[in-house]
């Protein structure tokens, strides 16, 4: 991406989850691209660490505190929040956060994991979309991208809780383009593979068979998927509604 990138110049951006992992990775290559980004997460140290980073690159953003897993008053009081840190709108929505479970088998998992990834992968964007978008549409326009997951394309083993926020969310891309597209707001989503983050360790074995079979033989970059955030939410996908890139490598096509 250039130094001189002014795609999203004068635009406004939440990312949510956005203190950590690939959060943080979308929250920078936006403000490069010239938006005010809010960053939000849970932990305001790392939320002001992220914020000082992007300061210093010469970007634009601020910090908004948020637990996307306490519910339904915290996470709208998160949309007001951040829209009133944006300067009174959003151009921009990116929901990212989101809760990881290890694989396992379906009988094992518990019912505190089991509200706690939905909490976060599916009511939260549910909620946060519904608080944001109607502003968007009133506005005449805006971009919202939903980060998927390749395990929501297929599924598999062991899988079946995360794999299943991640269709979910795929599912209420498409419904929301429908629902918010002739106001001129465009919902798409991203469905990377494995990221080689920090966390990706924790999950190497989990994720080496499936590398083997993948055209590409590795996993993305935080940079290459947030590379793909920037083009759904600025205007060189103009005239792209509902669509869920997949950014896996090629998982998704063999």
């Amino acid at each position: 991406m250039s130094p001189n990138d002014t795609r999203l110049h004068g635009r406004t951006a939440l990312v949510t989850g956005s203190t950590g992992g690939l959060g943080v990775t979308i929250a920078h290559t936006l403000a490069r691209a010239g938006a005010r980004v809010v960053v939000s997460g849970r932990r305001r140290d790392r939320g002001d660490e992220v914020v000082t980073g992007i300061r210093a690159a010469g970007g634009d953003a601020t910090f908004v505190v948020a637990d996307l897993g306490a519910g339904g008053d915290a996470v709208r009081r998160l949309a007001d929040q951040a829209t009133a840190a944006a300067g009174g709108h959003l151009d921009v929505l990116v929901n990212n956060a989101a809760t990881l479970l290890m694989p396992k088998p379906t009988a094992d998992v518990t019912d505190r994991e089991l509200q706690d990834v939905f909490g976060v992968n599916v009511f939260a964007p549910f909620l946060v979309t519904g608080a944001i978008a109607p502003a968007m549409a009133a506005r005449g326009g805006g971009a919202i991208v939903n980060v998927g997951s390749n395990t929501g394309l297929r599924g598999s083993a062991g899988s079946a809780v995360y794999s299943g926020t991640k269709a979910v969310l795929h599912s209420f891309t498409q419904s929301w383009a429908d629902e918010y597209g002739p106001a001129g707001v465009r919902v798409n989503a991203v469905a990377p593979g494995p990221i080689a983050t920090e966390r990706a360790v924790e999950f190497a074995d989990h994720v080496a068979p499936m590398l083997a079979r993948v055209p590409s033989r590795r996993m993305s970059t935080p940079d290459e998927v947030a590379a793909s955030v920037l083009f759904l939410a600025s205007d060189d996908a103009a005239n792209v509604h509902g669509v869920v890139l997949s950014v896996d490598g090629g998982w998704a096509a063999v």
